[in-house]
C-alpha cells in the first residue's frame, strides 16, 4: 500500500484547462447605477462577472465634465474603482466612458464601449452626438483623439483657446466617437490632439473643426433583431428603442503649421560661412549688420551670399571677404521677428557672435607658441584658412528618366557660368560613333539656392548622351574654376514605363482636383491635375500603387491645410480603393467616382496604418490548429522521402516522391492526408 501510494504521489499529470475564454467581461452593477440621480459621492464602483484588468487608464478613461485633477482609476479583482479628486459641480450629468481599457485578466478580451453615467441633480441629461474622425490629409482613422463640444450661444472666438470643453469624449480604434449625456441645445464640435491635456485647443496641436453647429436630437423608433432558438431556426423579433441624431458627423483633422516665431540657432559651420535658423517658417529676412572689424556697420549681403531654404527658416550666409573669413570672431547686430506671450510678432535685436569652429583651441596653441618662434607664428597668422575647391558634380545617375532633365550640385555659390562651354554629343550604334547634340540650357534651380542647378531636355528613348563642360567654364566666388566635366547617360525605353488613365466623377463642378498615385507607403509618387474629367500619369516606373484625390480649392496643385481663425477648412480628399499593379509597357484606364463609397471604406487596407486591433475568436484557433496539424503531416511526408535508406528501397530506380499515399503514414492506418 505504501509502495502503492509512493508511485500515485510520484506520477506526474497534466491539469486539464476548460475551453478558451473568447467572451470579454461582463457588466454586473455598479454604484452609482448607470442613470442614477442625486449622487453626491466621489467614489464609483463598477462589478463583473470575473476578474479584470485596467489598461491604460490615464489616456483611455474619459470622464465628462473633464476633471481638473486626474482621476484614481483602478481594477482589482471583478471590480474597478473611480475616485474622482475635483468637487463635483451641482445639477451636472456626469459621464466615466472606458472606451476598450477594460479586459479580462487570463485571456486578454476587451469590454468595448462600456459608459457609466450619473447626475448630481434631479435629471439626467441623455442627448447624444455621434461621428467619426479621421486624418484630413490620407483618411488615417483618428485613434484616441480628444473630441469636445461648446454650447454654441456662449461659442466665441477665443473660448477655443482659454476654455476647457463642456463635454468630451475620445475617438476608439476606428476613429469614431460619441458625445454622451448632453443638455438640448447647440453645440460647436471639435476634435484636438490634446498634447498638453488641458482639455482646449493650443495653435501647435492637431485640430477638426466641424463647420456648423449641431443640435441633438433623439426620438423613439422600431428594429428588428434576429434570434435563434436551441434548435437553430430563425425568427424575427421587433422592439422600440431611442435613436439619437446626428450620429454621421465627420471630422478630419488638420495642424495650421503653426509655431512660434524665435532665432532657434546660429553658428559658424567654416569660417567662410555663417548659419541662422529660425524656428518656424518666416516671411523677411533678418536684418544683419557687422558691429567689429573694418567693415563694421556694412549690411550682409555686402559682403555674402545668401543660401536659404523656400521657406526662409534656414540660412546659409557664405562670406566673400577674405579679411572677414581670417577674422575668429565675427560680431553682428541682427534684428529679426519674434512671437511674444500674446502671439504677436514683435521686433528684437540681438548681437550675436560667430566664432569660427576651433579658434579658441587654435589661438591658445598659437600663444603657447610665442617667444619660441616669433617668425613662424607670425607666418601662420597670415595663412587663410583652406577653402574647399570648386566641386561641380552631376546629381542624377547613368539610367535617365525620359520625363525628368538634368541636376547638377555646386560645392560653392557659383559666379560666373559659361553656357558656351556646354556640348551634348549622342551615340549612334549603327556607325558605333558620336555625333554633336542640342546642349543643354544649365540654369540656377531657384533664386534662394545658388548651389542647386538644374536644365530641362527633350530626350530619345532608349539613347546614350555624353555630356561635356570645358574646364574653367564655371567659377565660384572665391576665384576657384572647376576641371574638365564628362558624364555618360543612357535613357529609358518607352517600353520600361507604364501609364494609368482616371476617369472621374463626383467632383463639384467649378471645383479643380489634383490625382496623386501613392507607394505603397502612401506616399505621392507622382500627380497630375484633372482635366476635363481624366487624368492621365505618365512614365511611371512597373510597380504596385494606390491613388487618391484631393479638391484643389486654391489652385496651387499640392493639398493645403486649414485655418482655424479664417475658417478655412482642409481641402477634401479621396482614396482610389484598389491598388493598382503595372507592368512595363502597361497603359491602364480605370473609372472612378470618388462618392462611390462612404468616406471610411474609401483607404485600401493594405496602405493604412491606424488599423484596429483584431479581436481573436474561436474560428481562429481552429484555422490555427488544423494549419498545425496539416504542417505536421507534411513534415513527416518529407522526412520519409528524404529518408536516404527509404530512397534505396525504391524498385527500379523509379521516383515515388510525388506520388501522394505511397508510404509508411498510408499503410500505418490507411491515413489519406497525404492525397489531399
Amino acid at each position: 500500500m505504501a509502495a502503492g501510494m509512493l508511485a500515485a504521489c510520484a506520477s506526474m499529470g497534466r491539469p486539464e484547462g476548460g475551453e478558451r475564454d473568447y467572451d470579454p467581461p461582463v457588466y454586473q452593477r455598479s454604484n452609482p447605477m448607470p442613470g442614477a440621480v442625486n449622487f453626491k459621492s466621489n467614489h464609483i464602483s463598477v462589478y463583473f462577472d470575473e476578474n479584470i484588468q485596467v489598461e491604460d487608464a490615464m489616456n483611455k478613461v474619459v470622464v465628462s465634465p473633464a476633471q481638473n485633477t486626474t482621476p484614481v482609476i483602478r481594477g482589482n479583482g471583478h471590480r474597478v474603482t473611480v475616485e474622482l479628486r475635483d468637487t463635483l459641480i451641482p445639477n451636472t450629468t456626469y459621464t466615466i466612458d472606458f472606451a476598450d481599457a477594460i479586459k479580462d485578466l487570463n485571456e486578454g478580451n476587451v469590454l468595448d464601449g462600456l459608459a457609466i453615467d450619473f447626475s448630481t441633480g434631479p435629471e439626467i441629461d441623455s442627448l447624444r452626438i455621434s461621428g467619426m474622425v479621421f486624418q484630413a490629409e490620407n483618411l488615417e482613422p483618428a485613434q484616441g483623439m480628444l473630441v469636445g463640444a461648446y454650447n454654441a450661444e456662449r461659442f466665441s472666438d477665443t473660448t477655443l483657446t482659454k476654455l476647457p470643453f463642456e463635454r468630451i469624449a475620445k475617438t476608439n480604434q476606428l476613429g469614431q466617437f460619441t458625445l454622451r449625456n448632453l443638455k438640448p441645445g447647440t453645440y460647436r464640435v471639435f476634435a484636438v490632439d490634446d498634447v498638453n491635456r488641458d482639455y482646449r485647443w493650443d495653435r501647435s496641436e492637431n485640430i477638426a473643426v466641424y463647420p456648423e453647429p449641431v443640435t441633438p436630437t433623439a426620438h423613439q423608433i422600431t428594429v428588428s433583431d434576429t434570434l435563434k432558438n436551441s434548435e437553430g431556426n430563425d425568427s424575427i423579433v421587433f422592439r422600440q428603442t431611442t435613436e439619437f441624431l446626428p450620429d454621421n458627423l465627420l471630422l478630419t483633422w488638420f495642424n495650421e503649421g503653426y509655431r512660434a516665431q524665435y532665432l532657434s540657432d546660429y553658428s559658424r559651420p567654416e569660417p567662410n560661412i555663417i548659419a541662422i535658423r529660425m524656428s518656424a517658417k518666416a516671411d523677411s529676412l533678418p536684418l544683419m549688420r557687422l558691429v567689429n572689424t573694418h567693415r563694421a556697420g556694412d549690411d550682409i549681403s555686402l559682403w555674402s551670399r545668401l543660401e536659404a531654404s523656400e521657406s526662409l527658416d534656414s540660412l546659409r550666409y557664405w562670406i566673400t571677404d577674405s579679411s572677414l573669413i581670417l577674422s575668429d570672431t565675427l560680431f553682428i547686430s541682427t534684428t529679426y521677428l519674434r512671437t511674444d506671450t500674446l502671439n504677436r510678432l514683435v521686433e528684437r535685436t540681438d548681437t550675436l557672435r560667430f566664432l569660427t569652429k576651433g579658434a579658441k583651441k587654435a589661438k591658445k596653441e598659437n600663444q603657447d607658441k610665442k617667444g619660441k618662434n616669433k617668425d613662424k607664428d607670425a607666418e601662420a597668422d597670415t595663412v587663410p584658412p583652406p577653402i574647399p575647391a570648386l566641386d561641380f558634380r552631376f546629381a542624377g545617375g547613368q539610367q535617365q528618366d525620359l520625363n525628368k532633365g538634368l541636376a547638377f550640385k555646386s560645392g560653392a555659390p557659383i559666379e560666373r557660368f559659361d553656357t558656351t562651354a556646354v556640348k551634348m554629343e549622342m551615340f549612334y550604334e549603327y556607325d558605333s560613333i558620336w555625333i554633336a547634340a542640342k546642349p543643354p540650357r544649365i540654369i540656377q534651380t531657384s533664386p534662394l539656392n545658388p548651389l542647386d542647378f538644374s536644365s530641362d531636355y527633350d530626350w530619345e528613348e532608349g539613347t546614350k548622351y555624353r555630356l561635356t563642360i570645358d574646364s574653367a567654364a564655371i567659377a565660384d566666388i572665391y576665384g576657384h574654376v572647376n576641371k574638365p566635366f564628362k558624364q555618360e547617360i543612357t535613357t529609358k525605353k518607352l517600353g520600361d514605363y507604364s501609364s494609368v488613365l482616371f476617369n472621374i466623377s463626383g467632383i463639384p463642378a467649378g471645383d479643380r482636383a489634383v490625382v496623386e498615385l501613392l507607394s505603397t507607403s502612401d506616399l505621392p509618387v507622382a500627380r497630375a491635375a484633372v482635366s476635363n474629367g481624366s487624368a492621365l500619369l505618365e512614365y511611371l516606373a512597373p510597380a504596385t500603387y494606390y491613388a487618391r484625390l484631393f479638391i484643389d480649392r486654391d489652385s496651387d496643385g499640392i493639398w493645403s491645410t486649414g485655418n482655424v481663425a479664417d475658417s478655412i477648412q482642409p481641402e477634401d480628399v479621396y482614396y482610389f480603393s484598389k491598388k493598382l499593379v503595372l507592368k512595363k509597357n502597361w497603359d491602364i484606364e480605370q473609372n472612378w467616382n470618388i462618392n462611390e463609397l462612404a468616406v471610411d471604406q474609401q483607404k485600401p487596407q493594405e496602405i493604412k496604418k491606424n488599423k484596429p486591433k483584431k479581436k481573436r475568436t474561436r474560428e481562429d484557433d481552429m484555422k490555427d490548429a488544423n494549419r498545425n496539424e496539416d504542417s505536421q503531416y507534411e513534415d513527416e511526408y518529407d522526412e520519409f522521402f528524404d529518408d536516404p535508406f527509404m530512397n534505396s528501397r525504391r524498385q527500379g530506380g523509379s521516383s515515388s516522391r510525388n506520388r501522394p499515399g505511397n508510404g509508411r503514414l498510408r499503410d500505418n492506418g490507411g491515413d489519406n492526408r497525404l492525397a489531399r
